[in-house]
């Protein structure tokens, strides 16, 4: 969008016919649709000029599109910089319209873009959800999306789709945070940003379009990164409620919220706030200016005894070539499978490998991180997935993995907390995670509030998505280094990667700023990488000048992530019918291809929640 705000309108005006004609029932138009943002006086940004430029709801941008949307009967989402109270307060806002031409809902959009908090204040009211004949909608734009509360908040509240505008020059959006909030959360997200870039001086980074509309299981309808595009999917809302993932079978049961008291706690009493803004010259805890790790990449092997034999050879080759923590994989002693096969057998064998372990960790003067199965007694018959830290001097951390995968509930207690973040002589504040839980963004996200700067993780990739987006995403939000070490035969045919938290020193190019760097070992071969963590990065929580990860959120506003999971108004909680139970005449309900409703202000009960639509999304 150019400065001309009449010629804006015209164009998103164009756009919203060119969709309603390709049959589409909603529109998602990117974040400041009104104007370009040139709110600058004497080359400096200003909040009174943003103010002065900025729309109103009553005004004639916003009356042509609600004008357009009666007129066509289509529902759409278009961002817009609103005016908030004069002089020099505006906001950064949404809007969701009805196919009759009123207002829905506004949303002002909670985390600013870096540059934006010097134009814009973020909004504070709680999350919304809106039930409209298409399904549970939820609003949020662009940086909303690179932290994980208002996606997960929303879903929690029972939203189906996600609605997101943007303005984004960053790529990390349409390969991590886009795909990986519909993943994590079990919901659509549809997505529309801005591409291109008209400047020929200044700054001539592009807008990176990819507008996407992606599943709940992260399958992606991707549009244009490079010019104007537009691109028309179905969206089956009902099919967000199944929760489905490819490391469980059900993403809200999986999760553990009473464990997750910290995230609302308020911003200045929790663990980590020494840590916001950027990095001390002295940093607030102690520890070594860097730490060396060794990512130990190997899988049980013919017999114990060779296994056994390459694990000792890796431990001392770590350990020689100046390593202060080696990690494992996930049960990397265990064929795969044997576990799950005789839990008990296994447990008999952990405690003797522990003791290996240990040995091995005396004997070479170096920190391991490896997962066993651990029995809590002789006597007793619990039995945990058990994450260890041991040293020269024995056990330095013990995690009982509290959420449980697919093949785990079988045999595995779940712990009854998250791993502590510890202070470790020689490497700084520690924290454990175990395989697939690096899925569940409240998990990293209260190790982070606990101040780990480090987060060693055994892990057995199930999915390449798990490494490349989940594990990158929890380093990039959360601005922790993260170490995670797969199994050589793992299902997701990716290698062990440690993604660095990354320290903000100002004029990196935009995706530097944004998305962590990472080292990466080779699928399916033995090998070891070792990497330098350097701790100070740990305690920069900047991804720019002015947006810090960990302080600029809204701890008040995200009580459904603690919340117990019975008490949350989603579809599984007000009946015990499922997708796929429906009987034949009522598939438009559920979504069938080529079926649709015309709207009415007031849904019919027996249909309101879940019916499908399609929607278009404009990059441009």
């Amino acid at each position: 969008s150019g400065m001309d705000v009449a010629e804006n309108l015209k164009t998103c005006v164009s756009w919203m016919r060119k969709a309603k004609a390709r049959g589409a029932d909603l529109v998602v138009l990117p974040e400041n649709s009104n104007r370009d943002r040139q709110y600058f006086v004497d080359g400096k940004p200003s909040k009174k000029k943003a103010h002065e430029m900025s729309e109103t709801l009553d005004g004639e941008f916003v009356k042509g599109l609600c004008d357009t949307c009666a007129e066509l009967g289509l529902w759409a989402v278009v961002g817009v910089d609103l005016k908030g109270h004069p002089p020099a307060t505006a906001y950064i806002a949404q809007l969701l319209i009805r196919p009759d031409g009123e207002i829905e809902g506004v949303h002002k959009k909670h985390v600013l873009w870096d540059y934006e908090y010097t134009l814009f204040e973020p909004g504070d009211d709680p999350y919304q959800v809106f039930d409209t004949e298409l399904g549970r909608l939820g609003l949020l734009v662009c940086a909303d999306g690179i932290v994980p509360e208002a996606a997960r908040v929303m879903s929690l509240m029972g939203a189906q789709v996600l609605l997101n505008s943007l303005n984004s020059r960053g790529p990390d959006e349409m390969r991590v945070h886009i795909p990986l909030r519909a993943l994590e959360n079990g919901v659509w997200h549809v997505a529309s940003n801005a591409v291109g870039n008209p400047n020929n001086m200044g700054l001539l980074w592009p807008w990176t379009g990819g507008s996407q509309i992606c599943d709940p299981l992260g399958n992606r309808v991707v549009a244009s990164e490079e010019h104007d595009d537009m691109v028309i999917g179905e969206v089956r809302p009902f099919e967000a409620e199944l929760k489905r993932g490819v490391w469980t079978e059900d993403i809200f049961a999986q999760r553990r919220p009473e464990l997750y008291g910290v995230l609302t706690k308020p911003l200045d009493v929790v663990p980590c706030a020494p840590m916001y803004g950027p990095a001390a010259e002295v940093l607030p805890f102690p520890g070594p200016a860097s730490v060396k790790v060794a990512m130990m990449q190997l899988s049980r092997t013919h017999t114990r005894l060779c296994t056994e034999w390459m694990t000792k050879r890796q431990v001392s080759y770590a350990a020689r070539r100046g390593a202060l923590v080696g990690v494992l994989p996930e049960l990397w002693c265990f064929a795969r499978g044997e576990v799950d096969k005789d839990p008990k057998a296994a447990a008999d064998y952990s405690a003797s490998m522990l003791q290996t372990m240990l040995d091995a960790a005396r004997e070479n003067s170096i920190h391991l991180c490896f997962t066993l199965v651990e029995q809590e007694t002789a006597t007793s018959n619990k039995l945990f997935h058990t994450a260890y830290l041991v040293g020269p001097g024995g056990v330095v951390m013990k995690y009982r993995k509290a959420h449980l995968g697919r093949s785990e509930k079988a045999w595995a207690t779940p712990g009854d907390a998250l791993s502590a973040a510890c202070a470790v002589p020689g490497l700084g504040r520690v924290a454990l995670l175990v395989g697939d839980e690096v899925w569940i963004p409240e998990v990293s996200r209260c190790l982070a509030l606990e101040a780990a700067e480090i987060v060693l993780h055994p892990t057995d990739w199930a999915s390449a998505e798990a490494g490349e987006m989940a594990a990158t995403e929890r380093a990039s939000e959360n601005r922790f280094h993260l170490v995670s070490v797969t199994r050589l035969d793992c299902p997701g045919k990716l290698g062990s990667q440690t993604t660095l938290a990354g320290e903000y020193i100002g004029g990196e190019p935009i995706p530097l700023m944004r998305h962590p760097q990472g080292v990466w070992a080779r699928h399916n071969v033995e090998e070891q990488i070792l990497v330098d963590l350097l701790r100070r990065q740990a305690h920069c929580k900047m991804m720019g000048d002015h947006l810090d990860v960990l302080k600029k959120r809204f701890p008040s506003l995200y009580g459904a992530c603690v919340a117990p999971g019975g008490s949350l108004f989603t579809w599984r909680n007000t009946t015990k019918v499922r997708p796929g139970d429906y009987r034949d005449e009522l598939a438009v309900v559920r979504g069938a291809l080529g079926r649709k409703r015309k709207y009415t202000v007031m849904a019919p009960p027996e249909v309101h929640d879940s019916t499908a639509g399609e929607v278009a999304q404009r990059a441009g």
